[in-house]
C-alpha cells in the first residue's frame, strides 16, 4: 500500500497522466470475455489485486503478489494524503447525490482536504457524446490532481481509458463501490474478515439478490481459468 501512494504521488508531482485499475475475480472473468477490456487493463500505469482468490492464485503461480490492495482501501489512504499534500479530488459516479454526500462525509472527517467537484453522471451517460464533452469540460475546469471514478466494471474503466488524455486531472483511480462507502451507503466489511478472504461474502449478505448471480455463479468460474492457464504456463516452461 505504502509504494502504490508512494508511487500516486510520484505520478502527481511529475504531472504525469495516468490511470489505475484495480482487477478482483469478477474483473478477470469479465477480461477473459472482452479483449478491449483486456487491453485497458495492459496499458494502466498501476495494475491493483483486489481479492484475496487473486493473492492465493498468485502463490500456486509461484508470482506471488505482495498485497490485495482494494479501491476502497487505497481511496481512503489517498484522502488523508491528499490533506497532508494539498493535493485536490474529484468524485464522479454512483447513483444522484452520491458523490456529493462522499464529499460532505469526506469534508466532515478531513477538515482540510480539496474536493473541487463531484458528479453523478445520468444512466448510459457514456453514449452521449454531449455528456461525455461536458463531464470533461467540468473535470478541467477544476484540474483536479485526483479523479475518483466509481461506475462498476467495466463501464468505468472503459471511461477513463478513452477519455483521461480528454480532461485535466493528473491520476484517475477506477475504484468501483467506493463511493458507497465514502458516503457511508454501505458498510465496509470488518478488517479479520476481509483478511480472511470473505469479503465477498460480507457483501452478498448486504445484497443478496443483486450480487447473487455474480458471486455463486459467475465468479465460481474462476476455478476452471486458473487450470487452464495453469497447464498453459506449465507447457511453456
Amino acid at each position: 500500500m505504502s509504494e502504490t501512494i508512494e508511487n500516486i504521488e510520484k505520478m502527481i508531482v511529475n504531472n504525469k497522466k495516468a490511470y489505475v485499475v484495480a482487477v478482483n475475480v469478477d474483473v478477470i472473468m469479465k477480461i477473459e470475455q472482452d479483449r478491449y477490456l483486456k487491453e485497458i487493463s495492459d496499458n494502466a500505469d498501476m495494475v491493483l489485486v483486489d481479492g484475496k482468490p487473486l493473492v492465493w492464485i498468485s502463490k500456486l503461480y509461484k508470482r506471488p503478489v505482495c498485497q490485495k490492495i482494494s479501491g476502497s482501501d487505497l481511496v481512503p489512504m489517498l484522502c488523508e494524503t491528499a490533506e497532508r499534500k494539498g493535493y485536490s479530488i474529484y468524485i464522479i459516479g454512483g447513483k444522484e447525490g452520491v458523490a456529493e454526500n462522499a464529499k460532505i462525509k469526506l469534508e466532515q472527517k478531513h477538515k482540510n482536504i480539496k474536493i473541487v467537484g463531484t458528479y453523478s453522471p445520468p444512466l448510459e451517460f457514456e453514449k452521449d457524446k454531449n455528456e461525455i464533452d461536458k463531464i470533461n469540460k467540468m473535470i478541467s475546469d477544476v484540474s483536479p490532481d485526483l479523479l475518483i471514478a466509481c461506475f462498476g466494471c467495466p463501464k468505468q474503466e472503459k471511461w477513463v481509458y478513452e477519455n483521461y488524455k480528454n480532461y485535466d486531472a493528473i491520476v484517475s483511480i477506477c475504484a468501483g463501490a467506493t463511493i458507497d462507502f465514502l458516503a457511508g451507503n454501505i458498510s465496509r466489511a470488518p478488517k479479520w474478515v476481509s483478511n480472511c478472504g470473505f469479503e465477498w461474502f460480507y457483501r452478498f449478505l448486504q445484497e443478496p439478490k443483486r450480487m447473487f448471480k455474480r458471486y455463486f455463479v459467475d465468479d465460481l468460474r474462476i476455478i476452471k481459468l486458473v487450470w487452464k492457464y495453469k497447464k498453459i504456463k506449465d507447457v511453456q516452461i
